[in-house]
């Protein structure tokens, strides 16, 4: 039983060919592309709005020169945003909960922000890895332990957006399943399970929602202390 829940997160292929590169590149396809004309229809005036309120509400607190990452930040919000809610559709795959995918992700641009953290400001960027006023006895001790603390950032990344999606799955293939059990024996107590359900299933949209946002919200805490 345990084996058939956690078959969800196995990278299907077919036939023996893996399909995670279509579940990767499908966002890409659903996005309306504009139109050449003046006037846009609702769904990419929508689309326009919500990229562009999110974008000034990342990049508020950077300078210029971290308005360089705007477009990045945006397209991987959408992207994960995308691929998060089709993983909540029946019968799809959701790349996401596959921690080298996530991964992939959160490491390069880390250290991205360390490289340009250390190449435009060294001195402020090593400054981050001794707080000031330490006493002389801790100097050592706080390096070490800032130097774990830099270098654990990209996997708590990775981590975090891999097990929030991964437990609201699991979550809700156990309240599905009870669902189909109860329903024959005790048709009111299922009745009541499948409404939990539908209220997880809003919370899980939600969750799929907060997570992309948290995942390159974090990012961008990471460039402001580098630019």
């Amino acid at each position: 039983m345990m084996t058939s829940f956690l078959d969800q997160f196995a990278s299907p292929s077919f036939p023996g060919i893996p399909l995670i590169g279509i579940a990767i590149a499908l966002p890409w396809i659903l996005f309306p592309t504009p139109p050449s004309r003046w006037l846009n229809n609702r769904l990419i005036t929508l689309q326009t709005w919500f990229i562009n309120r999110f974008t000034n509400q990342l990049l508020f607190p950077l300078n210029v020169g971290g308005h360089k990452w705007a477009l990045l930040f945006a397209s991987l919000m959408v992207f994960l945003i995308t691929i998060n809610m089709l993983g909540l559709l029946p019968y799809t795959f959701t790349p996401t909960t596959q921690l080298s995918l996530n991964m992939g992700f959160a490491v390069p641009l880390w250290l991205a922000t360390v490289i340009i953290g250390m190449r435009n400001q060294p001195t402020v960027a090593l400054g981050h890895l001794l707080p000031e006023g330490t006493p002389i006895p801790l100097i050592p001790v706080l390096i070490i332990i800032e130097t774990i603390s830099l270098f654990i950032r990209p996997l708590a990344l990775g981590v975090r957006l891999t097990a929030n999606l991964t437990a609201g799955h699991l979550l809700i293939q156990l309240i599905a399943t009870a669902v189909f059990v109860l329903l024959p024996m005790m048709p009111t107590v299922a009745i009541l399970t499948a409404s939990v359900l539908f209220l997880l299933t809003l919370l899980e949209i939600a969750v799929a929602m907060i997570q992309a946002y948290v995942f390159v919200l974090l990012l961008s805490l990471y460039l402001q202390e580098n630019v």
